[in-house]
């Protein structure tokens, strides 16, 4: 799932971000750009957990793809 840059950006280029695994804790992040990766909170993008990391833990829970329709 791309993050829109409204929300957040890579914090080594400032490009896009690209969610590629969510856990209990952590959300698993890669610039489309530099392709730069770490962990954040499930917060990070100021959204309450709700546009990024709910939908895609759901997702994740009922055994279906990640994909950018999330």
């Amino acid at each position: 799932m791309i993050v829109n840059l409204e929300d957040g950006c890579c914090l080594t280029c400032g490009r896009q971000l690209e969610i590629m695994d969510v856990d209990d804790s952590t959300i698993s992040v890669t610039c489309t750009e530099c392709a730069d990766s770490y962990e954040l909170e499930p917060d990070a993008f100021g959204d309450g957990c709700m546009t990024y990391f709910f939908p895609l833990r759901v997702k994740q829970l009922l055994g279906e793809e990640m994909d950018d329709d999330a």
